[in-house]
């Protein structure tokens, strides 16, 4: 196990450290002390690498993410996970906007609340949040999954695509065109899936689905204001 204490190294030298290991993987497990919200920790990973981050982290901590595990604990900036291609990142506490955004693969896991815009624009990661989720998540959301164990705020899904997401909690309003769906056994089948990959223990039943109206595709001149 490799420790790094970001009150003796950088954070330039530790990614690069992290990055050095696609090439030629000496370690394997890292650990780093004293993260104190340093912005862009752990960034760009290309290896199955895991990496603990011991405290709160600032912005963009993990963004660009491929295969490797990475693990906050403590609160994450903004825009946690964005861009993610593959593997697992996971936040012990609460996320600020716009987490996991574009992301395009891999689970995101956020044990506490995400701020506003979680998800925006994501591109086919999966997004679990055990707490609440501010307004507008999911917003132009293209693919992937959005679980939220606790509340929905505002706008939700707005002009979203083919996203599925999963609420258990109430909403406070939904986006342009997101439309509640029913939840079939199917969708049972994959919630339960995504909360395992999570270890989440909540009931799959409980959550309600919503998703695109599909109005919004194509450009129509009744759906000006919409737009």
């Amino acid at each position: 196990m490799k420790t790094i204490d970001l009150l003796e190294t950088s954070v330039r030298e530790l990614n690069q450290s992290l990055h050095d290991q696609a090439n030629n993987c000496d370690e394997r497990e890292w650990v780093v002390l004293h993260p104190m919200g340093r912005h862009a920790v752990a960034c760009g990973l290309n290896q199955n690498i895991s990496v603990d981050i011991e405290g709160h982290a600032g912005y963009y901590c993990a963004g660009m993410n491929q295969k490797a595990s990475v693990t906050i604990h403590g609160n994450a900036g903004q825009g946690v996970a964005e861009n993610m291609m593959s593997g697992c990142v996971r936040v012990k506490g609460d996320a600020s906007q716009s987490a996991g955004a574009t992301g395009h693969g891999g689970l995101l896991v956020i044990e506490g609340n995400a701020a506003a815009r979680c998800g925006i624009s994501m591109k086919g990661v999966d997004i679990v949040v055990k707490g609440n989720a501010g307004h507008m998540s999911a917003f132009m959301g293209q693919a992937g999954r959005l679980v939220i164990c606790g509340d929905a705020g505002d706008a939700l899904g707005d002009s979203l695509y083919e996203v599925h997401i999963y609420v258990k909690g109430e909403v406070a309003s939904l986006g342009a065109d997101c439309i509640e769906k029913p939840m079939r056994e199917e969708h049972i089948e994959e919630l339960q899936q995504l909360l395992d990959r999570a270890g989440v223990d909540e009931d799959p039943k409980a959550f309600r689905r919503y998703g695109s109206g599909r109005q919004l595709y194509h450009f129509k001149v009744d759906n000006a204001s919409s737009y």
